[in-house]
Order: C-alpha cells, then sequence, then structure tokens
C-alpha cells in the first residue's frame, strides 16, 4: 500500500486529488494540509511513502518543505505538482531532493504513474520538463543569473517576467503586496535590471518563458 500525504493550499484541488487516488486499491490517503508548516509537521509525524506538494503555499513553499525533509534524512519522496514548467524552476526543486516533477495540468493517469513511480524509488519527470532539462543542459555554457535568486525570488521572477503584476503575483504566491515587492526589488539587483522589460528580457535569453509568451514579450520590449 502506498501511503500519501497532501500539501496544497487549495481544498479544492486536494479533494480532486483525493478522488483520483483513493479510486485505486494500492493507494491510501493518510493526510492533508493547506499549508507547508503544517504539511512539514505531518509528514514527518506520519512518514508516509509520498508526498504529494505544491509549490505556491502560505509560509513556506514547496521548494523549501523539500529541502527540509532531505535534510532532516525523511524517507517520504516528494512529488511536486505546479503550474512552472520552466527551467530552471523544475532542476531547483529536483536539487532540492524533489523526486517527481509534475505540471498540475497533467492527466490523473499521468499523476498515477508518477506516484507509483516515486514510489518503488524512482523518479518521474512530465515528458516536457525532462525534455528542457536535457536542453538546457546540452545548451548552458554558463551558469543561469536566474540560479543566484532563492526560491521564493525565483517564483517572483517567473510570475513578473509572465507577464503578471505585484497585486496577480501575491495572489497567486499567497503572499502580501509588500513582501512581493521586497522580494522584486531584491531580486532586480542581483539580476542587474531595472524593470519589468529588463526582467522579461532576461528571462527571454535564458529560455524561461514559453513560446506564447516569448511572442507577445518581445512586442512589448520592441515598443518599449
Amino acid at each position: 500500500m502506498i501511503r500519501i500525504v497532501l500539501v496544497d493550499d487549495h481544498a479544492l484541488v486536494r479533494t480532486g486529488f483525493r478522488m483520483i487516488l483513493e479510486r485505486q486499491a494500492d493507494i491510501e490517503i493518510v493526510g492533508e494540509a493547506g499549508d507547508g508548516e503544517s504539511g512539514l509537521a505531518m509528514i514527518k509525524k506520519l512518514a508516509p511513502d509520498v508526498a504529494i506538494v505544491d509549490v505556491h503555499m502560505p509560509g513556506i513553499s514547496g521548494v523549501e518543505l523539500t529541502d527540509r525533509l532531505r535534510r532532516s534524512h525523511s524517507t517520504t519522496r516528494v512529488v511536486i505538482l505546479s503550474m512552472i514548467e520552466e527551467a530552471p524552476f523544475p532542476r531547483r526543486l529536483l536539487d532540492a531532493g524533489a523526486s517527481g516533477y509534475l505540471s498540475k495540468s497533467c492527466a490523473a493517469d499521468e499523476l498515477l504513474h508518477a506516484v507509483r513511480e516515486v514510489a518503488s524509488g524512482r523518479r518521474y519527470l512530465a515528458a516536457s520538463i525532462a525534455q528542457q532539462l536535457a536542453l538546457e543542459r546540452m545548451s548552458a555554457t554558463q551558469a543561469s543569473p536566474f540560479d543566484a535568486l532563492s526560491a521564493r525570488e525565483l517564483e517572483v521572477a517567473l510570475m513578473l517576467a509572465s507577464g503578471k503584476d505585484m497585486g496577480e503575483a501575491a495572489l497567486a504566491l499567497n503572499l502580501s503586496g509588500k513582501t512581493v515587492a521586497t522580494y522584486k526589488y531584491r531580486l532586480f539587483a542581483k539580476l542587474d535590471v531595472k524593470n519589468e522589460v529588463g526582467l522579461t528580457h532576461l528571462a527571454l535569453l535564458h529560455g524561461l518563458l514559453d513560446a506564447g509568451l516569448r511572442g507577445a514579450h518581445a512586442e512589448l520590449i520592441a515598443r518599449t
């Protein structure tokens, strides 16, 4: 039996996962948490085989939760679900100790397959994410400046680079507007950019935007 803890701040999302997973004879949901801190405590207490963790949560993020589990030598294997597929974010999570990474748009069958693969001791990456990471390794001639950002700074950077304003980023990341502003100007300093246009341009250069966003932001940059 594969014992699972769900960690996601959206109750509806957890309900959907539970409905998919509990139909399986070899899977048991042993706990749920709505934020990173309580999720981390629950995982340490229950020691499930697998934790399915959202990246963007109140308090500690999925990246920090995963890293803390790794440093505590937990045997629980983490599967991350996120709306962000672009490298280097998946790579950051794998470096933190995640065993699986899926987009929230994945099919139910892929979620089940990933859980079983990870529970058996293997890693699982969605095909699109694995391809991005492979291309990144092949084309990388130097470290990305985004590697210097903390997990939260990287989350904010990707939100802003994809066209969201600070209010939208704050809502998506469950942070206050003031906190997002602090991260914004800190990451601007680290990346040596002056504004969102410069951030978007840098993200384009390092392949952090998908094809659809590339065209829209390239037009914005051209007009600026």
